[in-house]
């Protein structure tokens, strides 16, 4: 860093440097970082079949687990290798990122929908709706969510609309709370106050006025919310709750090799590897998006 000399004093003085330039820096990093990881794995998901090498169900028992190809007995037509069945580890991920993307994506619609409609009512209105809305958002917060899930998959069957039904049912809440918070600052504000004395109806005043200032704790939650689905689905899966077979699925590929980790250990590792990178990279554009929008954080 040159310093510079002073025109009154003949001092020569440091420039100074922005207190925030230096976090700015590897925030970007790692927003692009994450960026980049989470395109690359839905670009993949979405372009499955064209490019997955072999349909996900095919069972070739003649070349059951065999190793990734740059082991010995691994086949060059199976770049990741081949599970108890044959089939191709590499298409399977593909395929399976298709459904953990979709179901996080569908339940965090779902959950957000839901979640920001109750928070803007309780948060406006308050009183007796507040009241009731927030006892309702206390008992959900009681119940461990993977409880509740597996109890209520459990009475309907596991089926792909059922898990997103239960992932978005039991997650509204965070949603619901940030909101909240949100509107019961911005009712009071003057912009509010304002629209509310030229005649305009509440649900004009919400629309409107109310909901897009408080879209940027919602767009952050739902971000890091995404990550949590994908584990959340992921997880169901493992247990035999979630997407059903022979659909795969990075859970339930991974239920799968927890049998086979001492003698095939790419069965559950490159499963594990996808949901690693997708939720890092998801966690990673969630921190950027909160060190953006929120004012507070800026130096």
């Amino acid at each position: 860093m040159s310093a510079v000399v002073g025109p009154e004093t003949g001092i020569a003085v440091t420039p100074a440097v922005p207190a925030g330039a230096g976090v700015r820096r590897r925030t970007s990093f790692r927003a692009v970082f994450g960026l980049a990881v989470l395109l690359l794995m839905s670009g993949a998901a979405i372009a499955a079949p064209r490019i997955a090498p072999w349909d996900p169900g095919r069972q070739m028992l003649a070349k059951r687990l065999r190793p990734p190809a740059w082991q010995a007995r691994g086949l060059r037509e199976h770049p990741l290798g081949t599970d108890h069945l044959g089939r191709d580890i590499l298409s399977r991920i593909l395929y399976g990122g298709r459904i953990s993307l979709g179901v996080g994506v569908s339940a965090v619609t779902l959950s957000a929908c839901l979640g920001v409609s109750l928070g803007l009512l309780a948060g406006f209105h308050g009183g007796r709706t507040d009241a009731l809305i927030m006892r309702v958002v206390d008992v959900f917060l009681a119940i461990p969510y993977i409880l509740l899930a597996m109890g209520v998959v459990f009475a309907l069957g596991p089926s792909l609309l059922n898990v997103i039904l239960v992932m978005a049912v039991t997650r509204w809440v965070q949603f619901a709370r940030i909101v909240r918070a949100d509107v019961l600052s911005l009712r009071e504000r003057e912009f509010v106050a304002g629209a509310r004395a030229r005649g305009n109806r509440s649900l004009r005043l919400l629309l409107r006025h109310v909901l897009p200032n408080a879209l940027t704790p919602i767009i952050v939650v739902a971000t890091l919310e995404l990550a949590f689905m994908i584990i959340y689905e992921s997880a169901l899966s493992f247990l035999g709750l979630g997407v059903q077979p022979p659909t795969p699925t990075w859970g339930w590929m991974l239920s799968d090799g927890r049998n086979y980790v001492a003698t095939a250990w790419w069965l559950a590792t490159f499963p594990g590897l996808a949901i690693m990178l997708t939720v890092l990279a998801v966690n990673l554009l969630g921190d950027w998006l909160r060190d953006t929008l929120d004012p507070r954080l800026r130096v």
